[in-house]
């Protein structure tokens, strides 16, 4: 038998509180750390809804004001924005509402807070595992409305306006301190949106799976979130009243064990793929896991077959460790055929995005599958523009 040993980083996550109703322990998160300045965060369209007022009234007299111009892919103005916000109202920490772009708007707010330079071109959340040494933490309590699960890492992407490239922070004290999961709070959620972030929470799972980083505990969480997701995903946006609530607080479990080892594993290339088609053609990011992710499993199978084991477990498929290609196929063609259950793009045509502007990225991309080196083989720009034309 091979030897087994390795490493596992915890994050400085400290406490998820779940369960319908539990918007109301926001209050008591903020006093037991010491916040009476508490910034919330958020976008236009929570910043009109009367759910926005739950989160007010249970951050109770902590409450210190709201920011609500957090945009999606976190252009950069929006990051300066903020930190000029929390200094002109004195915040001690800052309550993100909402899905991905707020969580990263404030990582990346933090970031600026705590000293560090803004505007990295690159994402390499390899860096979520070293400290810089700078300034102290901010207070980061995550309150997610999508399945995203952006709350459970310490990095955040960030794009450049005038490039289109996203790039980002990583640094362990941009970790949320706390996540409040309560699908009360996402019932206003979209269902082309809460459906497309929970493929992204998928993408997280089937990829720290065949990540060269893969363990037993990312890759038993893993199996975990693929179950429920299958389970519960679509339930959850056909039933109503308490049975909808629960399906939806499975969902939400399911995006944090996605999730859990990330900072562990890394993201493979559909996740690569997603942090620039995402900013290049204005592409949601969950959206773009509906494309790429079956189309990258493909290509993994046929590289690192082995590693699929997890998978179909989650999706109960039968798989052979001594002829694995097979099964791994199979994996991805189950994952395209649950993808087309709901009412998401599924091809790059289907999102606006030109076929003659597809290999635009590919330079980019190659260079954070280059440095997240969870692959296990050398990728190489044709075989990247190929999945790209194979997603088209």
């Amino acid at each position: 038998m091979d030897k087994t040993a390795g490493e596992y980083h915890f994050t400085r996550l400290e406490t998820v509180v779940f369960g319908a109703g539990k918007v109301e322990s926001l209050g008591r998160e903020l006093s037991r750390r010491g916040s009476n300045r508490a910034l919330i965060v958020t976008g236009k369209t929570l910043g009109r809804s009367k759910l926005l007022d739950k989160v007010k009234s249970a951050a109770g007299s902590a409450l210190a004001g709201v920011f609500t111009g957090a945009e999606q892919h976190v252009p950069s103005h929006t990051v300066n924005e903020l930190v000029a916000e929390a200094r002109r109202v004195g915040a001690d920490s800052m309550v993100s509402f909402g899905g991905g772009s707020p969580i990263d708007t404030v990582k990346n707010a933090a970031w600026q807070l705590m000293g560090g330079r803004a505007g990295s071109r690159t994402i390499d959340f390899s860096a979520g595992a070293a400290e810089s040494g700078r300034g102290g933490d901010i207070l980061h309590i995550a309150i997610p409305t999508t399945l995203s699960a952006g709350e459970f890492t310490p990095g955040g992407g960030v794009t450049n306006e005038s490039t289109k490239v996203k790039g980002g922070v990583a640094d362990p004290r941009l970790q949320a301190k706390v996540v409040i999961l309560d699908p009360a709070l996402t019932i206003e959620t979209p269902a082309w949106l809460w459906a497309s972030t929970g493929m992204r929470a998928l993408d997280h799972a089937v990829e720290g799976s065949y990540s060269t980083r893969h363990q037993l505990v990312t890759d038993t969480l893993a199996t975990k979130a693929i179950e429920l997701l299958n389970a519960h995903l679509l339930p959850s946006l056909q039933m109503h009243g308490d049975d909808e609530l629960e399906h939806r607080m499975r969902c939400q479990l399911a995006a944090w064990l996605s999730i859990f080892g990330m900072s562990n594993t890394r993201g493979g290339i559909s996740h690569a793929l997603g942090h620039q088609i995402g900013p290049m053609w204005n592409v949601p990011h969950g959206v773009t896991s509906c494309i790429t992710l079956p189309h990258v499993m493909r290509f993994m199978a046929e590289v690192a077959a082995d590693r699929f084991g997890p998978i179909a477990q989650g999706f109960d498929l039968r798989f052979d460790p001594r002829s694995p290609r097979s099964s791994a196929v199979e994996c991805a063609d189950r994952i395209a055929k649950f993808i087309g259950k709901f009412e998401v793009p599924t091809r790059l045509r289907d999102v606006g995005v030109p076929r003659e502007e597809i290999s635009r990225i590919a330079g980019t991309v190659l260079e954070e599958v280059k440095r997240a080196n969870t692959v296990g083989v050398e990728v190489t720009l044709e075989q990247l523009v190929g999945i790209l034309d194979a997603a088209y």
